[in-house]
């Protein structure tokens, strides 16, 4: 079966970046992030076998989305300074590793994974994203699946998704405008929660459903929270809905693993001090092996 991992990139680094204790070179350049996410990566090449490989980094935010949503995102506190100067470093580690990576300007990292998804559905058999982000939920399907970003976990499919939201991946878009999204500052139907959310859908299908049975639902908070937050609900599914159509300046043969620049690779682990991997490589490369990322 022919599998592509989609690894969402900024959910790897800044997993990395605060689950390795600080570590840095001798004089000062920070690694910690860089450290961590080679790991990461290789942990999820090594668990889910992929074929293809493509890591999709944040380029910015669509000017749709700012243009409804003053405040999206606007709470989050400034990238650290020092994971940032890590992201070139890792930049050029994929491309010595030989694996694909994409950033779109002004589009969003789940924005790129959607566009590939969509593109190349008839590319690969399987599609893993490996995110913590629930708004990719939507993608899930019985060919596309969401994989833990680190350890072995199990692949959330269909059913997996309807278990943990109450709706259906199809839903999910719907399910987010009304229960909204406290990561990324956008507000839902007050009163109305994620469990609230999943019945209201059960039972009238979708959004505009339940605004048709509106009137007809018993008198109570959720009714009064619903008839006064039908502008926010509906930003919210404009809000919500992944865009698919963005270029990411790849195709599906461009993510099959390429052979690693062995020179480059090692010369970059040695910079970074990282000791243990440049010991594997030299060792790997002594015995004829090529070491995987």
């Amino acid at each position: 079966m022919r599998t592509l991992l989609l690894a969402d990139g900024n959910n790897l680094l800044y997993r990395a970046y605060f689950a390795v204790p600080d570590l840095s070179t001798r004089a000062g350049l920070p690694t910690n992030a860089v450290f961590g996410f080679v790991r990461l990566l290789r942990q999820l090449e090594e668990v889910w076998s992929p074929e293809g490989v493509v890591v999709a980094f944040d380029g910015g935010i669509p000017d749709e989305r700012r243009a409804l949503l003053g405040k999206y995102k606007a709470q989050r506190k400034p990238m650290p300074e020092k994971l940032r100067e890590q992201i070139p470093v890792v930049e050029r580690y994929l491309d010595a590793a030989g694996v694909a990576w994409a950033r779109a300007d002004g589009e969003e990292a789940d924005d790129v994974i959607a566009s590939i998804c969509r593109a190349w559905s008839g590319s690969f058999e399987r599609m893993l994203i490996a995110s913590s982000d629930k708004d990719l939920f939507q993608l899930v399907s019985e060919r596309v699946l969401m994989v833990p970003v680190a350890g072995k976990g199990t692949a959330m499919g269909p059913a997996e998704v309807m278990e943990k939201t109450g709706v259906a991946p199809a839903l999910v878009r719907e399910w987010l405008a009304l229960v909204g999204d406290a990561s990324d500052n956008i507000p839902g139907v007050p009163g109305v929660g994620a469990k609230t959310a999943a019945r209201l859908i059960g039972q009238c299908g979708t959004v505009e459903g339940i605004y048709r049975q509106l009137d007809s639902m018993p008198a109570g908070r959720v009714k009064e929270s619903l008839s006064v937050s039908r502008e926010i609900v509906n930003r919210n599914l404009k809000m919500m809905g992944l865009r698919d159509r963005v270029d990411c300046g790849l195709a599906p043969g461009d993510a099959v693993r390429k052979p690693a620049d062995g020179k480059a690779l090692l010369a970059l682990f040695e910079e970074l001090e990282f000791e243990s991997m440049a010991r594997e490589y030299r060792q790997g490369d002594l015995f004829g092996s090529r070491f995987c990322c």
